[in-house]
């Protein structure tokens, strides 16, 4: 049996599936597990280098407007949500299920998505640093001071509210009608993020702050709702999964379902459907490209331009997996990231827990001063004999290893992690 995660920067993340009933046996297409491991295995890598300080330009997000290829894993995986609730609403139908049997499994799986979400975010649900003004806190100081600090928004939260809003947009309605809502979302998003002035800037409009990331409406909305203590720590004055932002993200899983839609229109032969497919993610960045003229093409504000573009890459990518696995049989590569794509939940959860014990919870005695365990890996192993940046990468490459090990004894037990 196949298994389908049904969620995405994440980064890069989940619920999973089985969709056999949809596709008949000859057409069992193995490049959708593939297309979700190797976007899990880029956010693995992309989230875990050996030192920040040295990393490849390739794997650092864009400073602020711009791509790089780190900044399209995580649309990459919201697409490929789209595209299984497509197949699991589909799959569900066929058992007979009711709409509100449907609807209700919609909202406790995108539930459950938040609160693992949350929960992550929480680890260890205790504050391991200094705090201010307590020189030497309790344990019960800690605790209370980190879910005053607590960070809401997070890429399993965005995950797991655009698909909801994805699921329950698509559940009853046509094609038509889901392009209609796609179209509103990115339209109004665009209009909303450069006409409406921002509160407490004289009103001036919000597009003549696009530049500045504490300054634009998002990061205002991201103050409004979450405060400014529960926003991602390394910016302070917004957050990259905030809620405005999150708007058009729906927008990228409801282009997931639509292609999920057209992948099972079994009449027509495959190939055409792939020709479908490379058409419109070709079309798709075309017209990425051009509205990042007026609105630029940016991952934390998760602009229209960077919806249609990304979304164009991955149907063009995940077309490419087809043709290669499911028409000409060339497998061999792509086995490693079955396992990851049958279990992203474990890899993606698991992953970050471990870099967070062994990155700032575990410390030993290394040259007269605590350290974490993670740097003195990244030392002993590689800093010391290879270029920065090359001993980087290669840490960032043993722990996906690691964690594709771990992803494949799953596997091979037939074991599937699923909310």
């Amino acid at each position: 049996m196949t298994a389908l995660v049904e969620t995405p920067q994440a980064t890069e993340p989940v619920v999973v599936a089985t969709v056999p009933e949809t596709l008949p046996a000859r057409e069992r297409l193995e490049s959708l597990d593939v297309f979700r491991g190797i976007t899990i295995a880029g956010m693995l890598l992309v989230n875990n280098p050996g030192s920040w300080n040295a990393v490849y330009p390739p794997l650092e997000h864009a400073e602020w407007n711009g791509w790089t290829p780190t900044d399209v894993i995580f649309p990459f995986f919201l697409f490929i949500v789209g595209i299984t609730t497509a197949i699991s609403l589909s799959a569900r139908r066929a058992r007979g299920a009711t709409e509100r049997d449907i609807a209700r499994q919609i909202i406790r799986r995108g539930s459950l998505i938040v609160v693992i979400g949350l929960l992550l975010n929480a680890f260890p649900f205790f504050w391991w640093g200094r705090i201010a003004g307590v020189p030497d806190p309790t344990l019960l100081q800690r605790i209370v001071w980190r879910a005053q600090h607590l960070r809401f928004a997070g890429v399993l939260q965005r995950i797991g509210l655009a698909y909801i809003a994805a699921a329950l947009l698509t559940l009853r309605s046509s094609w038509r009608q889901q392009a209609g809502i796609i179209a509103a979302l990115l339209l109004g998003y665009w209009a909303i993020m450069t006409l409406v002035p921002i509160p407490g800037m004289g009103g001036i409009l919000g597009g003549a702050f696009l530049d500045d990331p504490g300054r634009t409406l998002a990061a205002w909305t991201d103050r409004a709702l979450l405060g400014t203590d529960h926003i991602w720590v390394s910016t302070k004055t917004w957050d990259p999964e905030g809620p405005l932002s999150t708007l058009p993200a729906i927008a990228t899983a409801m282009l997931g379902v639509l292609a999920g839609s057209w992948i099972m229109r079994r009449e027509r032969p495959l190939l055409d459907r792939l020709t479908g497919l490379f058409g419109a993610g070709s079309l798709g960045m075309v017209a990425g490209l051009v509205w990042n003229w007026v609105f630029p093409i940016n991952k934390n504000l998760w602009t229209s331009s960077y919806v249609l573009f990304t979304a164009g890459m991955a149907s063009v990518a995940l077309a490419t997996c087809i043709w290669l696995i499911d028409v000409h049989g060339l497998r061999a590569w792509s086995r490693p990231f079955v396992a990851f794509g049958l279990n992203p939940l474990v890899a993606f959860v698991g992953s970050g827990l471990m870099a967070r014990i062994i990155a700032s919870l575990v410390k030993l005695q290394y040259h007269g001063k605590a350290t974490p365990l993670q740097a003195i890996s990244y030392q002993m192993l590689f800093a010391g004999w290879l270029p920065p940046r090359l001993g980087s990468l290669l840490w960032g490459l043993s722990f996906v290893c690691l964690w594709l090990v771990l992803a494949g004894v799953l596997y091979r037990r037939n074991i599937v992690i699923k909310v």
